[in-house]
């Protein structure tokens, strides 16, 4: 179950693509098609073999055995029949169109029966994935420190994997530190790393009063793990209890937005541009924390790329900066269920990436 209350599951007959379900119409067509011929040109010839075809089609929709077999036993029918409605045509030819049927079913029948396991594997290995996911993302409070906040995370479409997106929210001694990460890559790895991402930023946030250096921390201990190829995008963010300048380091992730109760967006783009977590290593130096003029009334959304990347028909990216622009007196939890179904009408619910958001309002 996603953060916004979706679920996944094994692909259905009823959630086919739109053009697998054309051309399936199309061959039932043809079909019907080649019947209607064959009872019009007379006795001497027949389209009885291609009455083979349809176990094989009703298989292709289905997720039960019982509808190619009940195709098959109307395919049978149909060539006995032209059988007799086509005397001059030699037996041979309806026998071995029989035989055709009799496979085409067995064949269709098999397909069916592996389709279906291996959904069923796939949904209980999406299923667990589901489980850790929304374990390591703990429930935040509405209100931390001087923060209003509110997170969602949305699943993408069911036939896309679970991916690495994760976030996190914590008042510390130094002030709200706030996360939020891509781990690049999908499945149950990717939730691993995430994992490890989440133990050492609750660690780390708590104990240094580096910013930089908790992000520091994070890239070491990702870039330690054994036989990881896998790293991580990430914004973190400190806003200190008492009034005063908040900072950010952005480790390569894509630049957080600042609405300001006028309505106006400023993009977040850092001066230095840094790596993501686990490559700082392969260009050497350090990240750095930057000033964030986060002021009263303000507020901070985070994303990931599933948000910014979202493409609508005509592969045209969401314009997240603009539709943002339109909600300035709206509080963060508001904020983010108006640009969740915004995004999921702009692609006609077709997300093809998970989608993590983190918005925040300062009070003082």
């Amino acid at each position: 179950m996603a953060e916004d209350g979706s679920s996944t599951g094994p692909l259905t007959p009823a959630r086919l693509p739109r053009w697998s379900l054309l051309l399936l119409s199309g061959a039932y067509a043809l079909v019907v098609a080649a019947v209607a011929a064959d009872l019009a040109t007379g006795p001497r010839t027949t389209a009885s073999p291609i009455i083979a075809t349809l176990p094989v089609l009703a298989g292709a929709s289905a997720r039960s055995v019982r509808v190619p077999l009940l195709a098959g036993l109307l395919a049978t029918g149909v060539v006995v029949s032209l059988s007799f409605v086509n005397p001059g045509v030699p037996l041979v030819v309806h026998i071995v169109a029989v035989f055709a049927v009799l496979a085409a079913t067995m064949a269709s029948v098999a397909n069916v029966v592996l389709i279906r396991a291996r959904e069923q594997q796939l949904h209980r290995i999406r299923t667990v994935a589901e489980a850790a996911q929304q374990a390591l993302l703990r429930p935040v409070a509405q209100r931390v420190g001087p923060l209003r906040v509110a997170v969602r995370y949305a699943a993408a479409a069911a036939e896309a994997r679970i991916g690495g997106d994760l976030y996190e929210v914590l008042d510390t001694p130094h002030g709200v530190r706030l996360l939020l990460g891509d781990v690049q890559g999908k499945g149950l790895a990717a939730v691993e790393t995430a994992a490890d991402v989440l133990g050492v930023f609750r660690e780390a946030a708590a104990t240094d009063p580096d910013l930089a250096g908790v992000a520091e921390r994070l890239d070491s201990a990702i870039a330690r793990r054994p036989a990881n190829e896998r790293f991580v995008t990430a914004v973190l963010v400190g806003v200190p209890a008492e009034p005063g300048r908040a900072q950010i380091v952005n480790c390569g992730h894509p630049p957080p937005l600042v609405l300001r109760p006028t309505g106006e967006v400023h993009e977040v783009s850092p001066d230095h541009h840094a790596p993501p977590l686990a490559l700082l290593g392969l260009i050497g130096g350090h990240y750095r924390a930057e000033p964030l003029d986060l002021g009263p009334g303000d507020l901070l959304l985070l994303y990931t790329d599933g948000v910014s990347e979202a493409r609508d028909a005509d592969g045209h990216f969401y314009p997240l900066a603009e539709r943002l622009s339109a909600l300035p007196g709206a509080d963060p939890d508001g904020v983010l269920t108006e640009i969740l179904a915004d995004v999921r009408e702009y692609t006609a619910g077709g997300m093809n990436d998970d989608a993590a958001m983190l918005a925040v309002r300062r009070q003082v």
